[in-house]
């Protein structure tokens, strides 16, 4: 059993430690939260050993081998550094880090301590998504010559949800963080890496109350990205994203190819894993469901989807653990998501199409 500290009780209560205790080769030996009497109450809770507020002492008990990290973005590079340092194994929440350089000095570290990092790039093992990249690896669409992708949703609509580290920019908060992290990673794993992009960022709700003083406070992050990217290999891909609007389609994955058309899509805004289903037609024909073939399928229900994909990660960590063997999604798969959104914010304040570097080149 691989001993697992888990850092941030946030998502970390409401995933992590579910999967966690559910995966057959994880123990949970210590949980982290900065006041001392929440750690406890959260330990006490989960049946946790070990309840701390300082990550070194954590880091220092002979039980921990690896840690979960999902404490809010500006707190990813310290912690991670911490953990790394320490030479235990890291799974990492996205965004991994608050810039491309930070996020390069994890990968280089982890290397060098010879240990396996993880980022939670969980669309990656979604059954239907794994289904439409096998599609797509098929030739079903032929040569792809348009990607379309929205992510749509209203979780940052109501005006009078409070000011949070989400609503500032030098926190790592904003649709672009939080949505687009993953979109860079799944692009990258469907279709290929990015040539060049053009990001127009904006925001639709620039004032939200500050719960500590009831006054009005500034926003300084993105709610809504409307993104235009050329893949190395041409393609053209529009990627649409908002936390502020109310859609019945919320987050739709459309490819039209020389051969056929594949289509990815979700209409269940309460999860954003369960609810996927998979079209497609070829040669003009009106678009089919297509079935997902049952060896996709997660193995076990959870009514809280995030669960079911996160422990296909958690799998896969403890496989690469065990075998001693880098995984992927790993960290750099973090640094590229992170140099990308970085590119889109360069290409926002500048107002141009930005030229973005192999991942290669940018690691050397």
């Amino acid at each position: 059993m691989i001993g697992v500290a888990v850092v941030g009780t946030g998502f970390g209560q409401k995933v992590h430690i579910p999967a966690f205790q559910a995966h057959h080769n994880t123990k949970i030996v210590a949980v982290y939260h900065r006041d001392i009497h929440k750690a406890k109450t959260i330990a006490e809770t989960h049946n946790i050993p070990y309840a701390g507020d300082n990550l070194a002492e954590i880091l220092a008990l002979p039980t921990v081998e690896a840690v979960s990290i999902s404490t809010p973005p500006f707190l990813h590079y310290e912690m991670a550094k911490q953990v790394l340092q320490a030479g235990k194994h890291l799974l990492l929440e996205k965004p991994i880090t608050l810039n491309a350089n930070e996020a390069k000095e994890l990968y280089q570290l982890a290397k060098n301590q010879d240990v396996i990092a993880t980022v939670d790039f969980e669309f990656r093992f979604v059954p239907e998504w794994q289904f439409f990249a096998q599609l797509l690896a098929d030739n079903y669409v032929g040569n792809i010559r348009l990607i379309k992708i929205d992510w749509l949703g209203s979780s940052r609509a109501d005006t009078s949800r409070p000011w949070n580290w989400y609503s500032s920019k030098e926190k790592g908060g904003g649709a672009l963080g939080s949505l687009g992290s993953h979109a860079f990673d799944y692009i990258n794993w469907l279709f290929g890496s990015v040539h060049k992009l053009n990001a127009h960022l904006t925001t639709a709700i620039s004032e939200r109350v500050n719960p500590a003083t009831g006054e009005l406070q500034a926003v300084d992050t993105d709610d809504t990205c409307l993104l235009s990217l050329e893949l190395v290999n041409g393609t053209p891909c529009q990627v649409s994203i908002s936390a502020v609007v109310h859609a019945e389609r919320t987050h739709w994955i459309e490819v039209y190819g020389d051969k056929g058309t594949l289509v990815l899509g979700s209409k269940n805004q309460k999860d954003y894993i369960h609810g996927f289903q998979v079209w497609g037609s070829q040669s003009g024909e009106p678009l089919k469901e297509i079935e997902v073939p049952q060896q996709f399928l997660f193995p076990q229900h959870y009514d809280d989807g995030r669960i079911c994909a996160f422990l296909r990660v958690v799998d896969e960590w403890v496989k690469g653990i065990t075998n001693h063997q880098e995984i992927t999604p790993s960290l750099k798969e973090g640094v590229y998501s992170q140099l990308l959104m970085d590119l889109c914010h360069e290409s926002h304040e500048t107002g141009s199409w930005v030229n973005v570097p192999s991942l290669g080149e940018f690691l050397d």
